[in-house]
């Protein structure tokens, strides 16, 4: 064997050394895999950037261990991007990964991963599981967010993509068969490209992946995040185009809508769909989408008179494929037990609703298993496509009544995470989907598996979601809940995508889509710890509308989370009509905290201004940002439409319920009916959108249910003949979230008091109808400008003066007065004497014998309005 030269071995030596300080690792060189970690504390940020609160120390070396070797760390400072990116993890320790080792990044992904710290000699110090929403979308976001994901047709051929950057393999399981799926490194995403004989076929994937939860690798058979149908409860996907004309009910292609309302004006009915229609005996579809098809049912016939009044949008609960309903009626359980017969303060109706629960028809549907398929109970049939088309047809039939239709949508959360069988986005791209926490557990602060719509592909998700339903679907708005829970970026991105749908190329006019949701500030998020959340302040100025709890507070008295449910405000009683509940002090305390309550509802009125000027009760003059909610200010809007006023909503107890708790128990009916008016009224006549709950107008009970997402139809059915009753005496509420307020509401539910009748409920009904007439023909209610408001709304006798239970508002011609009081009262408004006035014509002419009882003397300007009443007065 011939030997090297003296040149060549050393040119040798110097190459070899030169590869040991350039090349990566070796895989061989990997030591043994650490045991399987419970936690996952290190964060991969960026693909050149860990975080973990571990101490560089001289002697040890902190690496990355994957499956087939390590990527070296190295201690490093967090730049201010970053800082800001990541504003929870700026005081983090931080360590760079070697830049030899980079390249192997994705690699390392796709395996078990884990954050090691070994002596020089290898023994293990510390290791911890790894993070990895960031470093995904680092390296693959930027060409997986222009993908477009789920069933694609082209020409009639599909293509299946489904985003997958951490799999080791994706197959298409397809109607029997596997068929392999191709993977783009760059972006992620897997690919099956199939004939036009693949439409209609069930589908799922096959998913090799590790799944830190499980300490291994799975294959999870999933359905697809991105399904446009699915089969009977959700066990496939199916191919399916949305815009196959079989899909379309007749005349959809050129549906004609009600004209739009700006967001500014909208008066909404909140609506659960099976709530509508599983007790009305006139309907031929109970239950059903097709429910709003059955244009003589009285629920039908209830809505066009709302609509008529002034009402424009009805929101619907969320109707996107739901994880815990059974979509087979035949597997469908009810209660084994005749509930008519309890008395209406038993504990037997609850407890026997409680035994079929879980498997009975009926859930609200904040639960989502996947976003963007109908719900399968609500239609005829479960099984197909039958849903988009029922559904179609309910939009078109609520349009067709003149009503435009909101969806309530829940990006939030999941229904589950994990290897869980109702987990579909975290069995995928497993620690992906879900906002975890410090340790790396999902973050559970909206009550269920939160989702982080920060990470670029949920995002992307809740952006192409809307979308879908907005064009595929002709949805008019969206009400986005715990809207607090996303970053402001993110609703932003689906206001932009949906202003860029037209007519003529969409079918739908996007930028007359109404965006309003939750802005709640809570959680792991709160006071934008990770990112700017969309909450109530951060939103203004949006044209995208946040719920006012500060009004609806202050109208019903206390918080809905009181352990004494009567305590009292402007609506209920507070010192002018005091019940006996210790809760509500002194007479003295009393007063003053019902006087802040109506500077609190003046700012509501203004539409939840931050900057409208006025004279508070004190005599101080502040702005709304300056009246006090707890801490917080009453006022955070910045034009009208950025606040959603309300009285009730789905959440909490009904209006009639908290009355019941609240009100004097000797309040009679017809007391009780007017006070839901002049609470509905607080909402009603404010300045920007409002929202009631459907059957509010009727006196609508739960039976002092303050959360009845899961209490069925005993509990939640609408009564829209009043014959039936309004739902009040139908048993204690369900124990698990009510037993503790029983020994308030037992003796409420037997108490004769509080029995309404048909003349209560169609007397509530009329008066508010009347309201929303005078809300939608009087333009100074609906005013575009904060300036606008400033100089034509005002409280000319707020002050230290101000009558308690009395609000007196002037609105350009118009005077308001809201008597919440059991007694007629006088408000005298100096400036207006010699001017003339009458009771708005609505009203004159109106079936509310009481409210034409109120009156105006010109020469004092004074305006004397009856006990438990709101009269509209306009300018001769």
């Amino acid at each position: 064997m011939k030997r090297p030269s003296p040149r060549g071995t050393v040119t040798a030596v110097l190459a070899a050394v030169l590869c040991a300080v350039l090349m990566p690792a070796p895989a061989t060189a990997a030591p043994p895999p650490p045991p399987v970690p419970t936690a996952s504390e290190a964060q991969w940020i960026d693909a050149g950037t860990v975080v973990w609160k571990v101490t560089a120390t001289p002697g040890t070396r902190l690496e990355l261990d994957y499956d087939e070797g390590r990527l070296r760390l190295a201690p490093t400072r967090l730049t201010a991007a970053q800082r800001a990116t990541y504003p929870h993890l700026k005081d983090v320790p931080a360590f760079t990964v070697d830049v030899r080792d980079r390249a192997r990044a994705r690699t390392a992904l796709r395996g078990r991963l884990t954050a090691t710290q070994r002596t020089a000699e290898g023994t293990l110090l510390a290791a911890t599981g790894v993070q990895t929403q960031g470093v995904l979308d680092d390296l693959y976001s930027a060409r997986a967010a222009r993908a477009s994901l789920g069933p694609v047709f082209t020409h009639g051929r599909p293509t299946l993509s489904v985003w997958a950057p951490t799999a080791r393999t994706v197959a298409l399981e397809l109607d029997g068969r596997t068929v392999p799926m191709e993977r783009d490194d760059a972006s992620g995403v897997w690919q099956a490209r199939g004939p036009a004989s693949w439409s209609g076929k069930p589908y799922r994937y096959a998913v090799r992946v590790w799944a830190p939860g499980a300490g291994k690798y799975v294959t999870n058979k999933v359905t697809d995040p991105y399904s446009t149908a699915l089969t009977t409860d959700s066990a496939r996907s199916l191919v399916v185009d949305l815009a196959d004309p079989e899909l379309a009910p007749k005349g959809w292609a050129g549906l004609a809508k009600p004209a739009a309302v700006p967001l500014r004006n909208a008066r909404i009915q909140e609506l659960h769909i099976r709530d509508f229609s599983i007790a009305d005996r006139t309907s031929a579809h109970p239950g059903q989408y097709l429910a709003f098809t059955d244009s003589g049912s009285d629920g039908m016939r209830h809505l066009r008179a709302l609509a008529a009044a002034g009402t424009s949008y009805v929101h619907l609960l969320p109707a996107f494929d739901i994880a815990t309903i059974p979509e087979r009626r035949s597997e469908q359980t009810t209660p084994p037990c005749d509930l008519k017969v309890f008395a209406p303060d038993s504990a037997q109706q609850q407890a026997c609703v409680a035994l079929t629960a879980a498997r009975d028809a009926y859930n609200w549907g904040y639960d989502p298993l996947h976003y963007t398929v109908p719900e399968g109970s609500y239609a005829s049939d479960p099984e197909g496509t039958r849903r988009t088309v029922e559904f179609r047809r309910m939009v078109q039939s609520l349009n067709g009544a003149g009503l435009r239709t909101v969806m309530d949508v829940v990006y939030n959360h999941t229904a589950a995470s994990g290897q869980d069988d109702a987990s579909v986005l975290d069995r995928i791209v497993p620690g992906y989907y879900q906002r975890l926490m410090e340790d790396g557990s999902v973050a559970t602060s909206t009550c269920c598996a939160n989702t982080a719509p920060e990470n670029a592909m949920m995002g992307k998700l809740v952006v192409d979601s809307v979308v879908t339903w907005a064009r595929q679907y002709k949805v008019d708005g969206f009400r986005f809940d715990l809207m607090g829970h996303h970053p402001k970026a993110n609703i932003l991105a689906v206001r932009k995508a949906l202003d860029a749908l037209t007519l003529r190329q969409d079918g739908v006019d996007g930028k007359k889509i109404v965006l309003y949701g939750e802005g709640w500030n809570f959680g792991e998020i709160a006071d934008d710890a990770r990112f700017v959340q969309a909450t109530q302040r951060n939103m203004a100025g949006t044209g995208i509308a946040t719920f006012d709890d500060r009004a609806r507070d202050a109208v019903r008295g206390g918080s809905p989370f009181d352990a004494d449910p009567g305590v009292q405000g402007f609506a209920s009683g507070l010192y002018t009509d005091p019940n006996s509940a210790p809760a509500n002090g002194t007479p003295a305390e009393q007063r003053s905290r019902l006087l802040h309550y109506q500077d609190l509802i003046k700012v509501g009125l203004t539409g939840a201004l931050a900057g409208y000027t006025f004279t508070d009760t004190s005599g101080r003059a502040v702005r709304g940002s300056d009246v006090d909610y707890n801490g917080a200010p009453a006022g955070y809007a910045a034009a009208p439409g950025d606040a959603v006023a309300y009285a009730d909503a789905h959440d909490n107890e009904s209006l009639f319920d908290t009355l019941a708790f609240k009100l004097p128990p000797s309040t009679g009916p017809a007391d009780r009916s007017r006070m839901q008016v002049l609470a509905l009224a607080t909402a009603t006549l404010s300045q920007g959108p409002a929202l009631s709950q459907a059957g509010t107008d009727l006196l609508r009970s739960k039976s002092l249910d303050r959360n009845s997402y899961d209490s069925g139809d005993w509990f939640n059915a609408i009564h829209w003949d009043c014959r039936d009753g309004n739902g009040f005496g139908r048993g204690l509420p369900p124990a698990a979230d009510n037993e503790d307020k029983w020994p308030y509401a037992r003796p409420l539910l037997t108490n004769p008091s509080l029995t309404v009748g048909c003349r209560d409920t169609e007397a509530a009904s009329a008066a508010y109808r009347d309201l929303l007439r005078i809300r939608t023909t009087e333009p100074a209610f609906g005013l575009t400008t904060a300036r606008e408001v400033q100089n034509a709304l005002s409280f000319p006798l707020s002050g230290p003066g101000e009558t308690p239970g009395v609000l007196t508002m002037r609105l350009g011609d118009l005077v308001v007065v809201l008597n919440a009081t059991p007694a007629a009262h006088d408000q005298r408004v100096p400036d207006l004497a010699g001017r003339t006035y009458a009771l708005h014509p609505v009203q004159a002419a109106g079936s509310d014998r009481t409210v034409k009882g109120s009156s105006y003397e010109r020469s004092s300007g004074t305006f004397t309005v009856s006990a438990r009443t709101v009269a509209v007065f306009r300018a001769g």
